[in-house]
């Protein structure tokens, strides 16, 4: 067997062309070294669709668009102190679009922008005591 990749579509067009012919499917297997399932699956989809090109797109659909990324990046770049969820605000009130505090984050690491975290206050153990009486 062949290693394991995609027929691409001038294959797909002389196999099915072979099949019509009134070659049987395990002739076709055979000169062209490919699996039998594969082929069959491919006979099976051009009966009943009449194509043999295949199906794009099956990823998932994405929240943004390329412009609007730019958008983000460009925005944080502007005001470089801001956070991710300042961004996502900022965002929301000019597209009207809601989009996630991490799926911001996730755009800014693809502008080059990393380690936009909430404002977190420094490490203070005196903060931590209730009263001031306890200090003295």
């Amino acid at each position: 067997m062949s290693s394991r990749h995609h027929i691409d579509d001038f294959m797909r067009g002389r196999i099915i062309g072979k099949i019509e012919e009134g070659r049987k499917i395990t002739d076709v297997v055979r000169e062209f070294d490919i699996a039998h399932s594969v082929v069959s699956r491919l006979w099976k989809s051009f009966k009943t669709t009449g194509m043999c090109s295949r199906r794009h797109g099956g990823g998932r659909v994405r929240s943004t668009t390329p412009a609007e990324d730019r958008y983000i990046v460009l925005s944080a770049k502007r005001n470089r102190r801001t956070t991710a969820q300042q961004v996502e605000n900022q965002f929301l009130a000019a597209s009207g679009k809601q989009v996630s505090r991490k799926t911001v984050a996730r755009r800014l690491r693809g502008g080059g922008l990393y380690a936009r975290r909430p404002v977190v206050a420094p490490y203070c153990p005196f903060a931590m005591v209730s009263g001031a009486s306890q200090l003295d």
